[in-house]
Order: C-alpha cells, then structure tokens, then sequence
C-alpha cells in the first residue's frame, strides 16, 4: 500500500494500492477491448459524455478542492480559484470544440483529410495540478474516441479516485477509461513500453520524461511530453516597476511556488536592480507560510519532506554561489509541516544554479540586464522554454519582446491564464501541447483519402 501524507500535519491521511506491472497489463487489455466500440461512438454522444464529467467535477467542486488541499498542501484559496474550476473549463472547452465540427474533416485539393483516435492512451499525470492535468489528457483523449489507462501521482493519488468516480457517473463505459495507482519506476514505465499502447502523455520533470521518451521509444509510441521550466518575468525599463514585480512574486511563488511554468526569473533593468529587490522581499514578505486549509493562507507546504529538502537545498546553494539573500532562507518557517520560507535573492547570475535549473519551490531570483538584447539573450539562456512574461507601458514593444522568447507561452502585462490556448514547451520543456483545439490534436491521427 501508499501511504497519503498531508504535508501540513505530517500525518497519514488515506492509502491507495501500489499497482503492478500485471495490473497495468489487465487494464491495458481492457482499453485495447474497448476500444473498437467506444471509437465508433457518435462523436456526439462522447461529446456529451465529456460535458457530464464537467458537471460532475463542477457539483462536487467543494470535495475537489479540500482533497487537494489535504493531499498536496495547495491553498484552498488557490483550490477553489485555479485548481477546481481550471479542469472544468479544459473540459467545456474541449467538447465545444469536438461540437463545432472537429471531426468532420476537410478538403486538401481531391483529398479529404480525417481526425481519428490515436488508440491506446497512458496518461502519467503530476501532482502540483493534480485534477488539472488528468482532465487536461482523460477529456480529449475520451472525446477523441480513445481508450484511456491513467496513473496519477502517488503523493496525489486521492483527486484521482474522485476523477474515477465522476467518469463512472458520466456513463463511460467499462474498460475505456481506467486508473492504476503506483510509482513511476512500476506503473509509469509499464504503461510506456507497454506493446498495446498506442500514445503516452506525460505530465513531470524533464528527467522522468527522458525515461518516459526512451521506453516509448522501443515500439515507436506517440509521446507528448510536458516538462520542467525555468521562466524569465522579463520587466523593460518603461514599466510599472511595482506592479510587475507584485504580479510576478505572486506568480513565482503560486501553488507554494510548485509550477512548472512559474516566472522564477525576475529580469530588470540593472540600474533598477536594487529597487527591485527591495520590492520582491517586501512582497514576498506577505507571503506567511501557513495552514494551507485557511482561506486567508497564501502559502502552504512543499509536497513532502524530500520535497522540502531539495528546496531548501537549492536555496542553500543560491548563498554558496554568491547571490545575495533578500528575504527568507534554508531555516523552516514553521514547527510542524514541510514548508519553506518565501526566499528571494538578489544580484543572481544566468550562470547561478538557482538561475539555471527548475527548483520547484517558492524561490525567486532577480537577474539584472543592461539593455533589451540583453534581456532577451539572459530569458534564453536556459535548456527550458515553458512560460514567461513581459512587462512594459508599450504593449507593442512587451509584443516584439515576447516574439524573441524561445518559450511556449508568454503573458503581457500580467494578462490572465487561457484553458483554450496551447500549454506546453520549447526544448527540454517538451512537446505536444495542450487545452482546447491543439491539445486535441495530439490525441487524434490524420487520415488522407483521394478521390
């Protein structure tokens, strides 16, 4: 069995069974099964389907949402704002598109030019946006007339079983969607080499989806991966200065600063720097580590004790290398929970550790510039490319800016998140995308028939 460790009390809270590669295998039989029947549904009919898992997460949005908050130390705030509701728009998003002709194919000269199902889908999902990113792979992958075997996080793997029960409630049919808790090393690398799947989406750090990439690799499996990030909050010299790095302290230290697309580079003009810095701390200040479970609470725990540990090593790391430490530090905050300290270094380098690598925890590293190219040149000078944003009173100067970004998504001036645009990224940030029309795609093959 694994055990549910609440991050903030430190206790166990449920345990879910460790999957073994012989039950990946029965469900993966059981998909395979279900397959023909469930792709020769009427697209309107698997439609509809998808808009009852929407109701369904929606009327239980309230048990979602404290599920979270006990399994993975998200803030209910958080929860009930982002976690909860963005799952429910991917999902109502996705079957408008299906609705509004999707699959009804289009002429390329005498060709006509079809979207089918891909087939077999294993879906490998985090658990930082647990519901979020199983709805954002079940839903398509099941209006697209696929089979589906998911494995959710172990350190999040009781939204999982709430997601079961309101695709069971939708009325989807035995054997088409099916979940299998377990590690990574067991269940993870089962599902992707596995002969009889088709395609694997996987949601994780840029390590795990090497793996992932590499197993799938052996039968020539469709992979769509979405990694880690290292994003660059990129302020010119004509902003708001206060306003950009309010907005960009909230974003970087969002879901207790586990976000893989989460702006943890701050970049300003350098003889702004030191303003800058100032202005992080003090924002960074009202971010009070707490009990994720207050309404008021902003910041709650990392995930687990190992999670901490690599945090605050990180952090510990950022003051071997030289950087200069404006607020928070490696010492806990709190007696009892695994929570960090909101840390926020000055005077950081693009050739730092804490610049250059995915520290998923609520640290933020402010990076001077000396002009626009340089700017550009220090937000690509990482092997990542998922997020971004760009500050600037010239909204088609922030515009020219972004385009020059090597990254899958950049907001201008704080511009609000998109459950219908593309998610996913450039380089060692994977491929494949997600949400709405293009994260469709990748869960459908194109057939050309001449004529």
């Amino acid at each position: 069995m694994i055990e549910v460790v609440n991050p903030t009390t430190e206790e166990v809270i449920g345990t879910v069974r460790a999957g073994t590669v012989g039950e990946v295998d029965a469900a993966v039989g059981r998909a395979v099964a279900a397959f023909p029947a469930w792709a020769a549904t009427p697209v309107e009919d698997r439609v509809d389907a998808v808009r009852r898992i929407a109701d369904g997460l929606a009327a239980r949005a309230d048990e979602l949402a404290a599920t979270m908050v006990a399994e993975m130390g998200t803030t209910s705030a958080f929860a009930t704002k982002v976690q909860v509701p963005n799952p429910i728009a991917i999902a109502r998003a996705v079957a408008d598109v299906v609705a509004g002709g999707y699959f009804d194919g289009e002429r390329v000269g005498h060709s006509l030019v079809l979207r089918e199902p891909v087939g077999v889908v294993a879906a490998i999902t985090p658990w930082n946006f647990p519901l979020q990113q199983m709805v954002a792979k079940v839903v398509p992958a099941l209006v697209a007339g696929d089979t589906v075997v998911l494995k959710p996080s172990e350190l999040a793997p009781l939204t999982a079983d709430l997601l079961a029960e309101v695709v069971t409630a939708a009325g989807v049919p035995h054997g088409v969607f099916g979940l299998v808790h377990g590690t990574g090393p067991v269940v993870g690398e089962a599902l992707a080499a596995h002969p009889m799947v088709d395609m694997v989406s996987f949601t994780g750090s840029t390590r795990a989806g090497r793996r992932v990439a590499a197993l799938a690799a052996e039968t020539v499996k469709r992979v769509a991966l979405e990694l880690g990030g290292k994003s660059a909050n990129v302020v010119l010299d004509d902003a708001d200065l206060g306003r950009a790095v309010k907005i960009g302290v909230a974003n970087a230290f969002m879901n207790n600063g586990q976000a893989c697309s989460a702006w943890t580079r701050l970049l300003v003009p350098a003889d702004r720097h030191d303003e800058a810095v100032e202005l992080a701390a003090a924002a960074a200040a009202k971010h009070v580590p707490g009990d994720p479970a207050l309404p008021t609470t902003r910041l709650g725990p990392a995930v687990s004790a190992a999670q901490r540990d690599r945090v605050v090593g990180y952090i510990r790391q950022g003051v071997a290398e030289g950087a200069r430490l404006a607020h928070g530090g490696p010492d806990a905050p709190t007696d009892r929970g695994f929570h960090v300290a909101p840390t926020v270094f000055g005077g950081v380098t693009a050739d730092m550790t804490i610049a250059r690598e995915e520290i998923f925890g609520p640290v933020l590293s402010v990076l001077p510039y000396s002009d626009e190219d340089d700017a550009v040149r220090i937000a690509n000078a990482t092997v990542y490319g998922l997020g971004g944003a760009v500050f600037s009173a010239d909204e088609e100067r922030a515009l020219a800016v972004a385009k020059r970004m090597r990254t899958g998504q950049v907001d201008i001036n704080g511009a609000a998140f998109n459950t219908s645009a593309p998610f996913g990224g450039y380089r060692q940030s994977g491929n494949g995308r997600e949400f709405g029309r293009f994260g469709l795609d990748e869960f459908t093959e194109v057939k050309s028939i001449q004529r």
